[in-house]
């Protein structure tokens, strides 16, 4: 398409009027290395279920005081509980993430709470629009149930509304603010991908990473990342100065030539934890769904032996399974 069919506003550091990029960063390579990554022989294969040591989980109706409660659902969906708010990250209940119900990637465990079993849901974040991260079956449902307010980066909210026409969208670009409830600000700041939901729409809605600010401490959350030399990471502390909890990816990252740009791997999700002084973390984005050519249990083995080598504790950064419940001290 000639022009951008979800955002039209003001040239920016990363808008071109039509295309959104990653600034000093890079963009993601196109369909021949596509083919050659595909053709390649570095594929691991997944069993076909991947089973969790834990049982799905029913949650608590509402967290208070200066707990902070993580609930893993799968994949990049957690349930974020904190000063009374009840907060969802890129939620996927479908069994696959594709623009098709019977093809594409499908999940390998099912999620670690029961959708019926969830507590009210105040708000749900979209991080961005690739199809494991938007999944506008399950937006519907949660419509339908909780009428939750949606937050999203520029763009996204075009996607949103075109299959939850009723939704509630906030709608953030880099470096915006916004309160939620009466005690919590929520902060889209940038980091290092893209986007697109068919051939003809790349980069033309925002990706974003966002920092909750509560009574109970700051907590960074990314969906998906490069790790761009740490630059983001640096400018998140600088601005925010430090985080009781990052919530980091460390998944999808083989073969690196090619997803280097678009994934951080384990190691580099350790660095970033770092970079950005926080105190604990959980890794996600990993075990539920194959997307890349690393095994189903590499992300853990690859994430203790950074941790290991920088000196961090293991308990400090946990690689979170769908149905388990991580209360951050």
């Amino acid at each position: 398409m000639a022009g951008n069919r979800y955002y039209s506003g003001a040239v920016s550091d990363h808008f071109d009027g039509t295309r959104f990029f990653n600034p000093g960063g890079e963009t993601p390579l196109g369909l021949a290395a596509v083919i050659r990554w595909k053709l390649g022989k570095g594929n691991k294969p997944w069993p076909q279920t991947v089973d969790s040591p834990f049982p799905q989980a029913v949650p608590e109706e509402r967290v208070s005081g200066d707990r902070v409660v993580v609930t893993m659902v799968g994949h990049a969906t957690l349930l974020l509980q904190v000063g009374g708010l009840n907060i969802l990250t890129d939620p996927v209940w479908s069994e696959r993430t594709s623009p098709v119900s019977f093809a594409g990637p499908k999940r390998a465990n099912p999620p670690g709470i029961r959708l019926d079993d969830l507590p009210p849901i105040d708000l749900v974040i979209v991080t961005h629009n690739h199809y494991d991260h938007l999944d506008l079956e399950t937006l519907r449902r949660l419509q339908e149930r909780f009428r939750p307010q949606f937050v999203t980066p520029l763009g996204n909210d075009v996607i949103i509304r075109s299959g939850v026409p009723s939704a509630a969208v906030s709608v953030m670009d880099w470096s915006m603010s916004q309160a939620i409830g009466d005690e919590a600000v929520l902060y889209c700041e940038p980091c290092h991908h893209w986007s697109a939901r068919g051939m003809g729409d790349r980069r033309m809605a925002l990706w974003a990473s966002f920092v909750l600010e509560t009574t109970a401490g700051k907590i960074y959350h990314i969906g998906d990342t490069g790790f761009h030399d740490g630059i983001n990471y640096r400018a998140a502390l600088e601005k925010h100065g430090g985080f009781r909890l990052a919530i980091l990816p460390i998944g999808a990252y083989e073969p690196r030539w090619f997803m280097r740009p678009q994934h951080q791997n384990p190691e580099e999700a350790v660095n970033g934890m770092l970079l950005c002084d926080a105190a604990y973390a959980v890794g996600h984005h990993w075990g539920t769904l194959k997307l890349t050519d690393e095994a189903v249990d590499d992300p853990i083995r690859a994430l203790h032996r950074a941790l290991d080598a920088k000196g961090v504790a293991r308990e400090r950064f946990r690689p979170m399974r769908p149905g388990e419940v991580f209360e951050v001290p």
